[in-house]
């Protein structure tokens, strides 16, 4: 089953009814996107995703500049 939904001027998209009952979303339920080339997947975010996440902020903080934001924006 294919869902669209449409980009807003803020980048903000709604998730599809049938999305959100697949996965059973509630609002303030956070999402968790894995990006893999051209192809990303959404599933609902567990608490061991978050502290995963948490534990990575401020530690990648190389590629942070502007210039790196140019160089790979394309990626």
């Amino acid at each position: 089953m294919q869902q669209i939904s449409r980009l807003t001027s803020k980048y903000q998209a709604n998730v599809p009814l049938a999305v959100r009952r697949n996965l059973a979303l509630k609002p303030g339920d956070a999402v968790l996107f894995e990006i893999g080339g051209d192809v990303i997947t959404a599933r609902r975010a567990t608490a061991l995703d978050a502290e995963y996440a948490k534990s990575l902020e401020g530690t990648l903080t190389e590629w942070l500049s502007k210039k790196d934001e140019e160089d790979y924006r394309g990626l």
